[in-house]
């Protein structure tokens, strides 16, 4: 599963064997308090400070499940374009009709009688905003917990708006009682994860994240959830020199867009975000050598990208926009005959 979710440009992290909290830090880090985000451990191949070490680099997942193989899985939802509706079902008590729906009056007369779980939250509302309720969007992968709750996942659009992670009962920032938010900040177990108290199973056949809905996004907006909006930086491109030869740059090129094209039989394993990526940094130093346009090239990667990986729409753009700026700093000059 840990492949698998970094395959879709999710960097995980290991969880504890048998639970759904991350493994400990090594004795440093324990005995030490500073920044993750300065911590040396995870770019040295160490899973330390949970969510902070996440990774799709191939190599330190096969490290970290070879050495604790019953570790489970967690996905760091920020860097992943994930937002994750955690809908809870814990015996608790129901709190006043004012903190049900936070920024939402519900008048008396509406009947609360039975209310008692995210569920019934999430489900009150989906039907004041008059939209379906997320919790039987079967357009989308979502995730049975052990505890009886549910984690409905959603995709983010690439560079737009971060949201924060909130806890349905927080006085501050909730977007619902017994209604969490996996977002920036924060991570979610994956699907098949096995813990002590039993599986987070998928539901229905459904194994990848929606966009989020419209009325989600205005709802995580009015109830203080959004960090920032993102703008997309533009690729910057050098001024063309020398002489165009497209027909030579695209003998360069089909061959690398005929890999990520032949990624779309293969379900996992077959290192589709490297070859996009290395189609798209190539593609960006024969623009930059004035032997392609960038505009018509770009539209090309986009439509091979989303052909093999439908399911992963931002994060195909994401590769394709970097690889691009990163071979535009390199123009590709092309020798020989066209």
């Amino acid at each position: 599963m840990a492949r698998w979710c970094a395959g879709n440009g999710w960097p995980v992290h290991p969880l504890a064997p048998g639970m759904k909290t991350p493994m400990g830090n090594c004795p440093d880090c324990k005995a030490q308090h500073h920044d993750p985000r300065t911590c040396p451990c995870p770019s040295g191949g160490r899973p330390c400070h949970g969510f902070h070490a996440g990774t799709t680099d191939p190599r330190s997942i096969d490290s970290w499940w070879t050495a604790s193989p019953n570790s489970g899985v967690g996905v760091a939802c920020g860097p992943a374009n994930l937002i994750v509706i955690d809908i809870d079902a814990h015996s608790a008590p129901v709190p006043d009709r004012s903190r049900l729906l936070p920024g939402i009056s519900i008048h008396d007369a509406v009947d609360l009688s039975g209310l008692a779980s995210g569920f019934d939250t999430m489900a009150l509302l989906a039907a004041y905003r008059q939209e379906p309720d997320p919790a039987q969007d079967t357009t989308t992968l979502r995730v049975r917990t052990p505890s009886g709750g549910l984690h409905v996942w959603y995709q983010l659009p690439a560079y737009k708006v971060r949201y924060r992670s909130s806890a349905g009962s927080s006085p501050k920032v909730a977007l619902a009682w017994q209604v969490d938010v996996r977002a920036e900040g924060g991570y979610i177990v994956a699907p098949t994860t096995r813990t002590r108290q039993g599986t987070y199973e998928p539901l229905g056949n459904v194994r990848f994240p929606a966009p989020l809905p419209a009325w989600l996004a205005n709802e995580l907006s009015r109830t203080g959830h959004v960090v920032s909006r993102r703008q997309v930086p533009p690729a910057v491109v050098p001024p063309a020199r020398g002489s165009r030869r497209p027909a030579a740059a695209h003998r360069v090129l089909d061959p690398l867009l005929d890999e990520v094209a032949r990624c779309g039989t293969v379900a996992e394993g077959a290192a589709f975000t490297e070859k996009l990526n290395r189609a798209a940094f190539t593609a960006g130093g024969l623009t930059a050598a004035g032997h392609l346009e960038e505009s018509a090239i770009r539209e090309l990667l986009t439509a091979t990208a989303h052909a093999a990986r439908p399911q992963q729409t931002s994060h195909n753009e994401k590769i394709i926009h970097d690889g691009l700026a990163a071979g535009a700093a390199r123009p590709f000059h092309l020798k020989g005959r066209s």
